[in-house]
């Protein structure tokens, strides 16, 4: 999503500063166009070298200052931008566009621009709470500036509490989401992501090997392209993406009874976890000790969820996740036809980058009426967001 996109990221003098700089590199990383301001108190901290080395374009410091080419600079850079990221937002700039200030490159900037603008506030814990602050902040959040953060935690002048930068993640996630289109608004899709575990005593269970990483990212692009979303997943170690209802479950069981409480009010639903389709018919309430050269459990089969939902489904897209080791694409139909789905993902995952666990993956999506679109490798995020391209095509051609 950041492919082609120009973004203005702005830097204020804080001691954050130093992040900023690597979330010009990640940006320009992603493939978007970075410019950087700085404001005088930010040189203080790092040079201009710094971020114009990162960014692979000069950096602009002063408001009055010699151009090679005639245009008005701040008129010029807030022209250009799809997006004006203030990475570390002090309490300064905060007060200043609360007040209509505009008396610096970045401040001026600001006020010139029509596309949105990002604050990501950074400062001592007492600024922060400082009530000048606090109603600056609710004034600007009610004019339709975007925030993220503070994060909570010790700062760098050994206080406690709310002002830390947020992570670069977490503002990498927020960026993405304000440059993603709004085709998913006010549709309501349901995800499920990551195993589940089937206990066999109070210390041993049954699992697979899924992250969850496919799910989560599924969850992370429609969120960010305006869907309201429910994650339902199994254990993972992932931080839920922002703006997503997150449910967490363990077994299969407890799965498929969140899922039939949600399926009729969404519009869609992908179901990205690996169910275990079997757990054990007996659960030890004590650990089961070694007494013999074998262990012999008998289990008995888990609900199916996605047939379920086959059967069941009235007005929602319904798109199902296979993966196979072996006739990839003969498989996936006949699940498309049994289970009564509109779309099957599937993937071998004996293939290098589409085990569980890799960041990127290698599908093919398979349709009803034996149609199948092969998809290169790509990483969960992007592919995350063609398979939504897909579904809005199903509920289109649907309409």
């Amino acid at each position: 999503m950041l492919a082609g996109k120009n973004i203005t990221l702005g830097v204020t003098g804080g001691i954050a500063v130093y992040k900023a700089a690597q979330l010009a590199s990640n940006l320009k990383s992603g493939g978007a166009d970075v410019r950087v301001i700085m404001t005088r108190s930010a040189t203080a901290f790092v040079s201009p070298l710094t971020f114009q080395t990162l960014s692979g374009n000069r950096v602009y410091t002063e408001l009055f200052e010699p151009v090679v080419e005639w245009n008005v600079q701040h008129i010029e850079l807030a022209a250009i931008s799809d997006l004006l990221v203030v990475v570390p937002a002090t309490a300064n700039i905060l007060g200043k566009v609360a007040a209509g200030i505009a008396d610096d490159l970045l401040s001026t900037v600001i006020m010139a621009t029509t596309c949105p603008v990002l604050f990501c506030p950074a400062m001592n814990v007492n600024m922060y709470q400082n009530p000048v602050v606090q109603r600056n902040l609710a004034m600007l959040k009610d004019l339709g500036y975007h925030f993220v953060g503070p994060g909570q935690g010790r700062l760098a002048c050994g206080a406690e509490g709310p002002g830390r930068l947020v992570e670069l993640d977490v503002i990498m996630e927020k960026i993405q989401a304000l440059l993603s289109p709004s085709d998913l608004k006010g549709l309501k899709v349901l995800v499920t992501a990551g195993p589940t575990l089937e206990p066999i005593d109070p210390v041993r269970y049954l699992t697979n090997r899924s992250s969850g990483k496919m799910g989560y990212a599924l969850a992370r692009a429609a969120a960010s392209r305006g869907a309201s979303v429910i994650l339902i997943s199994g254990p993972t170690n992932l931080q839920p993406p922002l703006g997503v209802e997150l449910k967490q479950v363990e077994t299969a069981a407890e799965m498929f009874k969140e899922v039939m409480e949600y399926f009729p009010r969404v519009d869609i639903v992908i179901k990205a976890a690996a169910v275990a389709d079997y757990r054990p018919r007996e659960v030890s309430g004590q650990k089961i000790k070694k007494t013999g050269s074998k262990l012999v459990i008998e289990c008995e089969k888990n609900p199916d969820i996605l047939a379920e939902l086959g059967r069941r489904k009235t007005h929602q897209t319904l798109v199902g996740f296979a993966a196979e080791t072996s006739n990839l694409e003969e498989n996936a139909h006949q699940k498309v036809k049994d289970k009564n789905l509109d779309l099957m993902v599937a993937n071998d995952v004996t293939l290098p980058g589409a085990g569980f666990g890799a960041d990127t993956n290698i599908v093919k999506l398979v349709y009803p009426g034996q149609y199948v679109l092969p998809l290169p490798v790509m990483d969960k995020l992007s592919l995350a967001h063609r398979i939504l391209d897909e579904v809005l095509k199903l509920r289109d051609n649907r309409q």
